[in-house]
């Protein structure tokens, strides 16, 4: 479901080249009003631009809970498990550059499909998160998103219509009523590709963002980070995650997923309304994230099918060029 609730006519699509080659064909530095933009072209792929914006003087949110070997305990614990803490959902050596490849959490095999309901506490979900603008609190989160495995450890992966005009962001992994287990997270740059930022094309509706440290820590050293999947099989098995701008806890539901189009898939997953945008689908398999929540009618009209963008070399190298 989108984060706008505004029907948008089908755009559309164009073929794609999966070329994994970047070249870097102009390099433009733009500064105006604390931005800086980037611009990288690939002549022999599809216009590919990708554009970094920098969030310039935002004030930094002020965390709600730093960082700490004990997160705080869930309200629910008595019925869903105490999150591990933040050092120990790190895989080991987390502290060194470079991405290090997780270990996914398979669903069980009696999994239902098509169900959806709070999502367990667990290695996944807690690096699924809500993006605020300002403060931290009940009510006021707008989208979801993920953290990333990246060289620099300090990816987040959302929707671009989530972050298109907006200042500001703060990330909160974990969060749940009201509490942030993990600290808040400032983001300080937002990279869209170039398909977004000239004409909001939804076939390019995903957006990477960096996050400052927190007490001299980054995040995916907190909580680890999905490795990134591409070019995956429009048919996979998929967990999909997102917080609704009426709820305080992620929802879950697991689906096989079916394509759209050319370069859009689609889920039947009931229940993901307004403040899903940005929620990670993730690969049953393989714990790749292989989309999100976005795209085709920026998530989907209705609140029981959603959509994404099919990520190809687009993505790939948008992370790259974050990292």
């Amino acid at each position: 479901m989108g984060r706008h609730s505004k029907q948008r006519k089908r755009r559309s699509l164009r073929p794609v080249v999966l070329s994994s080659v970047l070249a870097v064909g102009v390099v433009g530095a733009i500064t105006a009003a604390g931005v800086f933009s980037v611009h990288l072209r690939d002549p022999r792929q599809r216009t590919s631009a990708d554009t970094v914006a920098a969030v310039g003087s935002a004030p930094a949110a002020a965390p709600v809970t730093a960082p700490s070997a004990t997160p705080s305990a869930s309200p629910s614990a008595s019925t869903e498990a105490e999150p591990p803490g933040p050092l120990n959902v790190a895989q080991a050596g987390s502290s060194t550059d470079g991405p290090a490849r997780q270990v996914p959490p398979f669903a069980p095999p009696d999994v239902k499909l098509g169900v959806t309901g709070t999502a367990p506490i667990n290695t996944e979900s807690l690096r699924v998160g809500a993006l605020f603008t300002g403060d931290v609190g009940p009510g006021s989160h707008f989208c979801t998103a993920s953290v990333i495995d990246s060289p620099g450890r300090n990816l987040i992966l959302t929707a671009a219509h989530c972050v298109s005009g907006v200042s500001n962001i703060v990330f909160v992994p974990g969060y749940r009523d009201g509490m942030a287990p993990f600290g808040s997270w400032q983001v300080t740059k937002v990279y869209t590709a170039d398909g977004w930022q000239n004409g909001d094309d939804p076939d390019e509706d995903f957006a990477v963002l960096s996050v400052a440290p927190t007490n001299n820590l980054r995040i995916e050293d907190v909580v680890g980070g999905n490795p990134l999947g591409v070019n995956a099989a429009l048919t996979v098995q998929t967990r999909l995650y997102g917080y609704s701008d009426s709820a305080e806890k992620p929802v879950l539901c697991t689906n096989v997923t079916g394509r759209e189009d050319t370069f859009q898939r689609r889920i039947d997953c009931p229940s993901f309304p307004n403040g899903t945008s940005g929620g990670p689908f993730i690969d049953s398999a393989t714990g790749e994230v292989i989309g999100v929540i976005g795209g085709y009618q920026q998530g989907g009209d209705t609140e029981d099918t959603s959509y994404s963008a099919y990520f190809d070399h687009t993505v790939a190298d948008l992370v790259a060029h974050a990292s």
